[in-house]
């Protein structure tokens, strides 16, 4: 006999999005095969977007077009031959493209009092979970703010915005198919805050009042411009405008007052919104000083290891009477505490001075002093040491180029040799061009090691170099040497070097160590800059740039760090490069919220629970659902990828306990059980059966089916439950069997029948719009069939 048709290639389960083509394919190993798809145990002729292909031994059923319809079991079936497979259609959370780039890089700007609305239509299956966040808490209504959600559209709604309304806002819309989060930034835009006070009084005098103040804390959005300054006499209700100060000053000084008269200050600031409210100084009297004005720092004129000769200038504010002389103190460098060198004032302008201690450093400074009392002390002077003159140190040894390229030398050299060098402060480099008899000091201040490199050189030209050591006593003799600089190396536009070992999605554990290298090439070398979601980095980050490589270096991962970061290569010519990429902070999850079971539907339960506290921050977290039917039996899963916070169990044995646990999950792994207390139990019902002895009439007790309670019409709105119901009577008992629009409902999981001695149920859980149409309860038995029909009617909620 000939060999049986086999399977060589099954059907499998396909998961697709909402308007995207499937296919469903197997492989016989016979070509004479012809084969019949079926749907939900229904065989399939003609179905819209639907056909069949058979090419050689493989036959296909393709969509081109996946619609919720679409939705089900399909099965092949050829000759001996069946298999089966189910079409899943995911239908997550979508937004116009357009207006996702929009939200995401345009801020939504208003000014402060202003009505903001910010809508988002969305389309996907119901229902939709829409969430609004800011600064990654939860938003609530409140008298200002509102959060609308339809069907179709989430809404905020601000009545009266605030500057405290500025921020990145997130909006997350979830359902059962997955999620979408939407960032977007709202920026209130208000006249500044007053000034930062208090208002300083500067100087003070018969003639003129100096005020100083800080700027505003908070500028309202916009920069300030300028300050208003006011002022008003003490015992008067006019505030006069004395003038207006540009943003980068903030101090004032007025010559329009009047000696021994009293007065208040006030600024305002400005920006494009408009003027703040003010800041007010306390009072302030306008009177002359009586005591004299500081002096300028002493000089130094001479220094020995017993005496340091200083002297000073009359200061230019002499108080209200002549300087009869001056105070000079003395400390000791490092020191806080001034001592008196002198308790008589002393007339001249200079002072030598004794009873030093040899070697240890000091500072002075001098007060003048007047009929009055003595005024105000003058700034330090220049440190000095107590000891002789040091002579100037010796010549520096083994002045060589240590490297160069066409814009620099880099010069190292040893110190004077130690007889010449023991007190060293350190070493000064200067430069000439070859037609330049003119020596350019390179550095500012003294070098402290023995090496430095001289920039801003030009190609292919001869320099002079020669470096002094330097003391105390100046510099010493200098050592010098002679370099030409190599031509300009060819000008490489920067370029990323990107390979496999460079990612563009990083996901990091928080708590670990982010570290980033990307390599580039470019001469000469170019400004390497790195910012995150188009900002500085924050001052935990540290970035390291040498030899061809940057690193990003972050040392332990917060949530705050995930983002998108871009690293700008840029170089003297004007080329710019760019590179970006994300990284996403994550963590193992913290368990779901307690636990909830209830019987919304009969002999099934319900488990409900509290979302995980990481929802906040993780957008791929999802749920495990696992039971079991004794307190130390093993667990089972009966649910997974479960992305709210419900789940319905229907296969319950009356008489069992039932014991569930929830886990949190995400791309890390899986976060502690949340579970049930107490255990689920559904009672045995028990039935009292009352026996009726019949009276045998020798007949047949044979009835066809027949409707005792026909099936009603239905109107019910959007994600309620239905109930449809009827009675049935016959004899023997007829077989029920439910159809929708012709279609056997048997073994759609998504339907709860039930047969209670004749009272025939239907639940449908959650109904949309596609559960809409003709439904039919079919009764049969050996002498006969009965049906009846009645129409579900879907109402949206809105």
């Amino acid at each position: 006999s000939a060999p049986r048709c086999r399977l060589d290639k099954h059907l499998f389960d396909v998961r697709v999005l909402k308007g995207e083509p499937a296919e469903l394919s197997c492989t016989v190993s016979k070509h004479d095969v012809t084969g019949t798809w079926f749907k939900d145990g229904l065989k399939l002729t003609s179905m819209d977007g639907v056909y069949f292909e058979k090419e050689g031994l493989v036959h296909k059923l393709i969509i081109n077009k996946v619609e919720d319809i679409h939705a089900g079991k399909y099965r092949f079936e050829g000759g001996d031959i069946k298999t089966e497979a189910s079409i899943f259609v995911e239908d997550p959370p979508q937004v116009d493209k357009v207006l996702l780039k929009n939200l995401s890089s345009v801020p939504t700007v208003a000014k402060a009092g202003e009505k903001v609305k910010i809508k988002i239509p969305f389309e996907g299956r119901l229902p939709v979970r829409a969430t609004w966040l800011k600064d990654r808490m939860e938003l609530i209504d409140d008298t200002r703010i509102r959060v609308d959600k339809t069907e179709t559209f989430t809404m905020l709604s601000i009545s009266s915005t605030e500057r405290k309304d500025c921020g990145d806002y997130k909006v997350r819309l979830k359902n059962d198919s997955g999620v979408l989060e939407i960032n977007l930034k709202l920026v209130v835009i208000d006249k500044p805050q007053p000034p930062a006070g208090p208002i300083k009084i500067v100087e003070s005098s018969a003639n003129d009042i100096t005020i100083q103040w800080n700027p505003p804390k908070d500028d309202g959005g916009k920069p300030v411009q300028s300050y208003i300054i006011e002022r008003q006499q003490v015992g008067k209700n006019d505030w006069v405008t004395l003038g207006e100060t540009p943003k980068s000053c903030t101090t004032f000084t007025t010559n329009k007052v009047e000696q021994d008269v009293s007065y208040y200050f006030r600024v305002r600031a400005v920006n494009a919104e408009g003027t703040s409210d003010a800041l007010e100084s306390d009072e302030v009297k306008a009177v002359s000083k009586a005591s004299p004005g500081a002096p300028d720092p002493p000089e130094i004129v001479s220094a020995s290891r017993d005496t340091i000769t200083i002297c000073w200038k009359a200061p230019r504010k002499t108080g209200s009477s002549r300087i009869v002389g001056y105070i000079v103190q003395k400390r000791k460098k490092g020191t806080t505490t001034w001592l008196p060198v002198n308790n008589v004032p002393i007339a001249d302008r200079k002072l030598k001075m004794t009873s030093l201690k040899k070697g240890l450093q000091y500072e002075f400074r001098v007060a003048a002093v007047n009929a009055a009392g003595i005024g105000d002390a003058s700034e330090p002077s220049q440190p000095v040491f107590a000891r002789d003159s040091t002579k100037s140190p010796g010549q520096v040894q083994d002045l060589k180029v240590s490297s160069s390229d066409s814009t620099s030398v880099t010069l190292t050299w040893k110190r004077p040799e130690a007889k010449d060098g023991s007190d060293v402060k350190g070493y000064e480099v200067e430069m000439r061009s070859s037609n330049n008899l003119n020596w350019t000091k390179c550095n500012a201040l003294p070098i402290e090691v023995t090496t430095y490199r001289v920039k801003g050189l030009r190609a292919k030209e001869r320099y002079f170099l020669r470096v002094r050591a330097l003391n105390d006593s100046g510099p010493g003799e200098a050592a010098e040497l002679e370099a030409f600089l190599e031509a300009a190396a060819p000008v490489v536009p920067p370029r990323f070097l990107i390979d496999d070992t460079v990612k563009s999605f990083l996901v990091i554990k928080a708590g670990n160590t982010i570290r980033v290298n990307i390599p580039f090439e470019a001469s000469p070398d170019p400004v390497v800059t790195w910012l995150k979601d188009g900002l500085t980095l924050p001052d935990r980050a540290t970035v390291d740039t040498k030899d061809g490589t940057t690193q990003l270096l972050i040392g332990a991962a917060e949530f705050t760090d995930t983002g998108t970061y871009t690293i700008e290569l840029h170089n003297g010519l004007g080329k710019r490069e760019t590179f970006s990429f994300q990284v996403q902070v994550t963590d193992i999850p913290q368990p779901p919220g307690p636990i909830q079971l209830q019987e919304n539907v009969p002999n099934t339960v319900t488990v409900t629970w509290m979302p995980s506290a990481s929802e906040k921050w993780e957008s791929n977290l999802y749920y495990t659902v696992l039971k079991r039917e004794s307190q130390k039996g093993l667990w089972h899963m009966v649910g997974d990828l479960i992305y709210n916070n419900k789940f319905t169990f229907t296969k319950l044995i009356p008489g069992r306990d039932y014991y569930f646990r929830v886990v949190a999950k995400n791309s890390l792994g899986a976060s502690g059980p949340s579970e049930t207390v107490q255990p689920w139990r559904i009672r045995k019902a028990k039935v009292e059966c009352q026996v009726k002895p019949q009276v045998y009439k020798g007949v047949n007790q044979n009835q066809p089916p027949r409707f005792l309670v026909p099936l009603k019409p239905h109107v019910v709105t959007t994600g309620s439950e239905c109930h449809m119901s009827c009675a049935v009577g016959g004899h023997p008992p007829p077989k029920i069997t439910w159809y929708k629009d012709n279609r056997d409902l048997s073994s759609d999981p998504s339907y709860f029948c039930t047969n209670d001695f004749g009272v025939c149920s239907l639940v449908v859980l959650g109904v949309t719009k596609h559960d809409e149409g003709e439904y039919m309860v079919e009764a049969t038995n050996e002498v006969g069939r009965a049906f009846t029909k009645a129409f579900l009617t879907i109402k949206g909620n809105s």
